[in-house]
This record gives C-alpha cells, structure tokens and sequence, in this order.
C-alpha cells in the first residue's frame, strides 16, 4: 500500500507570508527576543508574531513580498509592478483590528499570569523582500508603531 502524501492547499501568497513569518521569527530570535506565539487568531483578526524581550511583549505583523531581482529592486529606481513596498499593505482598517486583537491577547495574558496591569508592550512591523530566485532576503524591522 502506497502511502498517502498531504496536499499542501495553501495559496502562492500564503506561502510566500510562511516563508516570511519563518525569516522573521529566525531575525528576532537572532535579536534577542523570544518568540511566545505564531499567528495568535481570534475571529475578528490575527497577529502574526508574540515575542519577548525581558518584560516587554512585542505584537509584530510580518509583511512579505516577492521580487525578481532583490539587488536590482532595492538599489536602482524599482520596476511599475514592484513600486509597492510591504508596509503599504497595513491599511487603517487592518490596524484597527490588529489593535483589537493585541488588546484581546493583553486581556487574557494578564489574567492568566502573575503580570500586573502596566506590562509593557510594543507594536512593530517587520518586512521581508524575497528573491526566491537568486536565493536572497532583505529583511526591515520598524519598532514601535503607533495604532
């Protein structure tokens, strides 16, 4: 009997923000923060990352996108089709419910440990440029973000 192999049914982009959630956990490892969560979901949103560093809780969204050319494309004036940059897909929208989501994860995270109220926590953005290509990544972590 032939063993059954699992069909991977997730969408090209789906796998390309995998690639990107992996690059970014390896990255804040790498910078001293400890990864608490992966892709936190309640149904009114999800966050991508939970990490820690000392006391501090970092909510991180990854955005990832793809390029022909990652050398090219960051260094010399971009194509049309590559003139967006990652961080452009954070719309109003979408920072309203990540805010909404963080502050769910902040409710049960008090109330499940021995944390007072004033935990501090940030928001950051981490965007990942791949070139599956020619095998490279450009990795950018912007800290603190307001919501």
């Amino acid at each position: 009997m032939k063993p059954e192999t699992k069909k991977d049914n997730r969408t090209e982009k789906r796998k390309t923000g995998d690639i990107g959630e992996n690059i970014a956990c390896r990255f804040l490892v790498k910078h001293g923060l400890e990864v608490v969560e992966r892709n936190y979901s309640k149904k009114w949103g999800e966050i991508d990352i939970i990490a820690r560093k000392g006391q501090k809780l970092h909510f991180v969204e990854v955005k990832t996108v793809t390029r022909e050319n990652l050398k090219y494309n960051l260094e010399h004036v971009p194509h049309e089709t590559d003139t967006y940059r990652p961080e452009d897909n954070l719309h109003p929208w979408k920072l309203k419910r990540l805010s909404r989501v963080i502050q769910t994860y902040l409710l049960g995270y008090r109330g499940n440990s021995a944390v007072s109220y004033e935990t501090d926590w940030q928001f950051d953005v981490i965007t990942v440029y791949l070139d599956l290509k020619n095998m490279q990544t450009k990795v950018n972590y912007l800290e603190d973000i307001i919501i």
